[in-house]
């Protein structure tokens, strides 16, 4: 910012080398490193570390500092809270928690509060992008848990507020009463948001003596943590942090929603100190209205200990969206049953020889396929909304994963038919053989690569997508035993296309080959030359919202291309066949001739 430095500051405070400038603006730590030896901080005066007090430089004539730290806070107080001073700040407030947190007493937890606050406030939120530790904001809010969890009570209670920090403590033992903490914060210049913890009667009966309950509530640290990690979920609430005997495993957490859309789906988190991101396995949803959230939420001392809602992208929920996913679902099964029914009035007349006798059965079976699929999708989607157990949850998930799969094998059987038809002249198959064959590969591998799937991700609570009856992306990536079959499915074909113009241009494709069925193989080659891109296309744009899940425009092409899959299928592989149409007009002539006969 133009502003000239000209001096080092002590790299032992820092970690690094820091610099005092000439713009008062934009002065790093100037007045702490001048009038405080910091690294004396973090230095014994006399004794060893662990010995609390030791650590503050008694020696510089300040004793304030030993007891509240309170020579330090003017200065960090008066430096902007840019991304240097953020870093710093954080790391003092580390190095004070691991080496300071003996003998922790109000005046220490109402400066340490302070401190970090000023790099809390909603005005500082967007600085935080520029930190250059990206897990600053998880290091700030493990040493806050680990400082205000060795905080005494004094009376049996004890609350320290502040603007963009708030701690709160009780006495606890199993005759008391459900205890709960109540927050009501700043989150911007707008207004407050509340949060409410509240620790079950039935949790306190396990505890076999006296015990402390405390929580922090951090309004702005959600969307701190969601600037720093770039994450896909966005944090819908406060952050509640709960510090409570082992004994303890479950709390009550209830958050007021910052966005309030009544489109927008809440999921309860925890937050994973050791793998540093948003856990949904930590949290199970109790209620969910337009206003607020209610968690219950598993605590455990080394890894959630903090909790909140996010508004996932991964289950946006749009008007549009969802009216586009009803009409095309609707004209997608109705197109379905319109093609199954055309195919059974007119089998007899297109399947006279082997090679249309096995064209019409891989497209039935492609039809029924995606017709189960669609009916479970929309029978899910009603009961869902409703109450879904997690058990109907795992297998409707199952059954999709394996109707959708099975749409593609039987979409790779009619891709092998044509390389059969074209490459293979000379050899025949049997019906019997080829509907054994058929089978094999159009449900067996289907059903096996679904069972794998489940049995691999479902003992690590890793098989379902939070939110949603599908396959997990975020932990396992369990969807990938979806997408790897299908894109895989695709290529093949476009490759068998290829081999189809290939031969087709050669004047010596005709030996061999009887011309009926070298056209039948022309016209099934035109199906899967028709299907398989906009298959493709449409599961293109399925991978498109996981690589970039906020993406309005990337959810609605992919609902208005998978919506419109059985219509697809009934034009490309029914209505645009001669030979079908030709089927039908028979058909209906030969409905009138009865009808006259009758007459």
């Amino acid at each position: 910012n133009g502003a000239i430095c000209i001096q080092p500051c002590s790299p032992s405070f820092h970690g690094e080398t820091s610099f005092v400038c000439e713009d008062r603006k934009w002065q790093m730590f100037t007045d702490a490193c001048a009038s405080l030896d910091v690294q004396s901080l973090f230095q014994p005066v006399h004794g060893k570390p662990g010995d609390g007090a030791k650590y503050l430089g008694a020696d510089q004539g300040n004793s304030n500092c030993q007891a509240d730290f309170s020579c330090i806070i003017p200065d960090i107080l008066s430096s902007p809270a840019i991304p240097g001073n953020i870093a710093d700040i954080v790391e003092l407030l580390k190095k004070i928690s691991l080496l300071l947190s003996e003998n922790v007493n109000r005046g220490k937890m109402q400066s340490y509060s302070r401190i970090a606050n000023h790099i809390l406030n909603s005005s500082t939120v967007s600085n935080w992008a520029f930190v250059r530790d990206r897990n600053a904001g998880s290091i700030l809010l493990d040493s806050v848990n680990l400082f205000a969890g060795k905080l005494p009570l004094r009376n049996g209670s004890e609350s320290i507020q502040e603007h963009f920090i708030s701690t709160k403590g009780y006495s606890i033992h199993k005759n008391t009463s459900g205890k709960s903490f109540d927050f009501s914060m700043e989150f911007n210049n707008t207004g407050n948001i509340t949060g409410h913890v509240a620790i079950p009667e039935e949790e306190l009966l396990k505890l076999p003596k006296m015990s402390k309950a405390i929580s922090i509530a951090f309004p702005t640290l959600g969307a701190i943590i969601e600037t720093s990690h770039l994450d896909p979920g966005f944090v819908n609430g406060m952050v509640l942090s709960v510090s409570l005997p082992e004994e303890l495993r479950h709390v009550l957490l209830t958050f007021e929603k910052v966005n309030k859309l009544e489109n927008v789906k809440a999921q309860c988190v925890g937050w994973h100190s050791a793998e540093r991101r948003w856990d949904n396995r930590a949290c199970t949803m109790k209620s969910d209205n337009v206003s607020s959230v209610v968690c219950i939420c598993k605590h455990h001392r080394r890894t959630f200990k903090s909790f909140s809602i996010l508004m996932s992208p991964a289950t946006l929920r749009n008007v549009v969206l969802d009216y586009i996913t009803r009409v095309g679902l609707g004209l997608s099964i109705f197109s379905l049953v319109l093609c199954l029914v055309i195919e059974a009035v007119v089998w007899h007349h297109v399947t006279k020889t082997e090679i249309t006798y096995m064209r019409h059965f891989c497209l039935v079976n492609i039809a029924t396929s995606l017709l189960v699929a669609d009916v479970l999708f929309i029978l899910m989607a009603i009961v869902h909304n409703t109450a879904l157990s997690y058990q109907l949850c795992v297998a409707a998930t199952f059954f999709l994963h394996f109707f959708y799969l099975a749409l593609f094998f039987w979409m790779f059987t009619l891709g092998l038919l044509i390389l059969y038809g074209l490459l293979l002249v000379f050899f025949k198959i049997t019906r019997s053989v080829f509907i054994a064959t058929a089978f094999s590969i159009g449900y067996g591998c289907p059903l096996v690569i679904s069972i794998l799937t489940v049995a691999i991700t479902e003992p690590k609570n890793g098989y379902l997508r939070s939110g949603a009856c599908w396959l997990n992306w975020y932990e396992t990536k369990a969807l990938l035993a979806f997408v790897v079959p299908a894109l895989s499915i695709i290529v093949v074909n476009v490759v068998v296309v290829v081999v189809v113009v290939v031969k087709t241009g050669r004047s010596s494709v005709g030996q061999g080959c009887k011309s009926q069925d070298l056209s039948n193989m022309i016209r099934i080659s035109k199906n899967v030359a028709l299907l398989t891109p906009l298959l493709g296309l449409t599961w293109g744009f399925g991978l498109a919202t996981i690589v970039d899940s906020r993406s309005l425009a990337f959810h609605v092409t992919f609902a208005l291309l998978n919506a419109f899959q059985g219509f697809f299928i009934l034009l490309f592989g029914t209505l645009l066949d001669r030979k079908t149409r030709e089927a039908l007009r028979m058909n209906c002539l030969s409905s009138k001739r009865k009808c006259s006969l009758a007459k």
